[in-house]
Formats: C-alpha cells, structure tokens, sequence
C-alpha cells in the first residue's frame, strides 16, 4: 500500500511538473515573442515587414531602418538630453534618497517618526497635476533641464526600502565600535554605510535611472523647447506620427511613397531597439546586487 501512495504521489508530482512546465512555457512565448518581433523586424527588409511575412527570423536582412534613425538628428538631440537627464537625475534622486532614509534609519533621532508620517503622507495624498505645474512656473523651471530632475528627485517608496536595509543590515555596533574611533556621523554614513549597501543603492539606482529613461510625460508638461526633449518624446511622436518620413514624401511618386510607408514601418522597430539597448546593457553589471537588495530592502521591516 506505502509503494502504491508514493507511486501515485509520484506520478501526480510528474503530471503537475509537465502542466507547469507547458504554462510557463507558453507564457514565455507570449511575453517574449513581441520583444522578438521588435528586434527581427528592425533587422528585416521593409517590404517583407509590411506584408507580414517577418515570423520567426529576420527576412532579407536589412539595415534601411537603423540608417534612417542615425541620419535622424533630433534622435540624437534625445539621445544627449536623455542621458544627461539619467545621470544627473540618478545621482540626484540617490543623493536625497540617502539623505532622508539615513537619519530615518537612527534610533537617536528622535523625531524620526514624526517625518516618516510625512513622508508616508505624500504617497497617499499629492497636490495634483495643475499645483505642481503652478510650483514649478513659480521656481522657473519651465523649459530648463530642472524641470527633468527636481520635481521627482526623491521617491519615498525608494526611501522606505532603503531606510529598512539600513535598519536591518547595519549592525548598531559599528556605529558604537566607529565612535569610539573618533567617527562623527558623517564619517560613519560615507565610510562605513555607504560602502555596506552596495546592494541596496545598485537597486534603487536602476530603478531612479529606468524612470528617467522612460520618461517622456514630464517633457510634455514641462518642456516646450524641443533642443530639450528627451528621447522618449522624440519616439513617441515618431510612434504616434511617422514624423521622420511623412515630411519629406511631397512631390512622391507612388511606388516612392509606398516605399517610404514601408520605410516608417520598420523605422519604428529599429528606434524601440536604439533607445532601450542602453538600459538593457546596464542590468549585467548589477545582476549580483539585484536580488539581494531587493529581498533584504524589502521584505524585512
């Protein structure tokens, strides 16, 4: 009777083995496959993108698309302006990041659950678009670079993660054992903190610098200069409009116009790829921190 339970136990573990293993297999494939799509057809020439013959693997390799985009100099405007935003932005919002979450973190500081009420608050609670719009004309921020960078220089969902890693991954004694080196507190956060929360600051950077690269609805409330724009924008008009080719068909044949219609098809595919395959290239060098910072910055507390 045991061998038979442990057969039947054992062939039921199987069937719900393969059952799993067909459902993620298949949500695999759906998730993955119009990122796929996006790089073969990018890579494909753009007659066979427009008939819909591009499946599986690119059809008559083609590099058309990504020569548009290179001779498209507002991409490259976007490309300076969003790295420039990224940057700055990132180190900004570490900045503030850590000085709001490390006074939070010690228990000396006695009003630390008051600011942390406030903090909270915010994340309930926000003044509106139209406010924020009238605080920001208020401090001239409107059409500068600033304007990127200082009305989200701080997340405190991202404070609160980094506040519990310090909580809970900083032993109290190394601040006793540093005083009595003769460490004052700043000594203390750049040389002992700092330097111990690799993880947790690898983490929450990626997280401020995936946001400032995708961000592409500050510059439409804020920007109105287009030497200003970031990336996004210039892709999200490129997107919405076909802006880069529809301008110069004037005076087409139809065999030219058709030519360039299937030209702005593909042309949207090759600048998906340019402007994601920075960040992408960015996650291997902080693949070790990633896990660790988020399951000891998020979970304990």
């Amino acid at each position: 009777m045991e061998k038979q339970e442990k057969f039947k136990r054992s062939y039921s573990d199987k069937i719900f083995d393969i059952v799993n293993l067909i459902i993620m297999l298949v949500l695999f494939l759906v998730f993955v496959w119009p990122l796929w799509f996006v790089v073969i057809a990018s890579f494909s020439n753009p007659n066979e993108v427009w008939n819909g013959n591009v499946i599986l693997l690119p059809k008559q390799f083609s590099m058309a698309a990504y020569e548009a985009v290179i001779q498209y100099k507002s991409i490259w405007i976007g490309y300076r302006n969003t790295i420039f935003y990224t940057v700055a932005g990132t180190l900004t919002n570490l900045f503030m990041t850590i000085c709001a979450a490390y006074p939070l973190s010690r228990k000396d500081f006695m009003p630390r659950n008051f600011f942390m009420f406030l903090f909270m608050l915010t994340m309930y609670f926000s003044g509106g678009l139209i406010p924020t719009y009238l605080v920001a004309s208020k401090l001239h921020l409107i059409n500068t670079v600033w304007a990127m960078i200082i009305p989200g220089a701080v997340s405190i969902y991202n404070v609160i993660i980094t506040r519990t890693y310090f909580l809970n991954s900083i032993p109290s004694g190394l601040q006793e054992a540093a005083a009595l080196d003769g460490a004052n507190s700043f000594q203390f956060l750049i040389k002992v903190v700092l330097p111990l929360s690799k993880p947790i600051l690898a983490v929450i950077g990626l997280y401020y610098a995936v946001g400032h690269w995708n961000d592409f609805f500050s510059a439409l409330i804020y920007i109105n200069d287009k030497s200003l724009m970031p990336l996004q924008t210039f892709l999200r008009d490129l997107l919405m409009s076909n802006k880069m080719l529809v301008n110069g068909m004037q005076g087409m044949d139809a065999a030219q116009a058709e030519m360039k219609m299937q030209l702005a098809q593909t042309l949207k595919y090759s600048a998906i790829v340019v402007s994601t395959v920075p960040v992408l290239c960015i996650y291997p060098f902080i693949q070790k921190y990633f896990v660790k910072g988020i399951m000891i910055g998020s979970i304990k507390g």
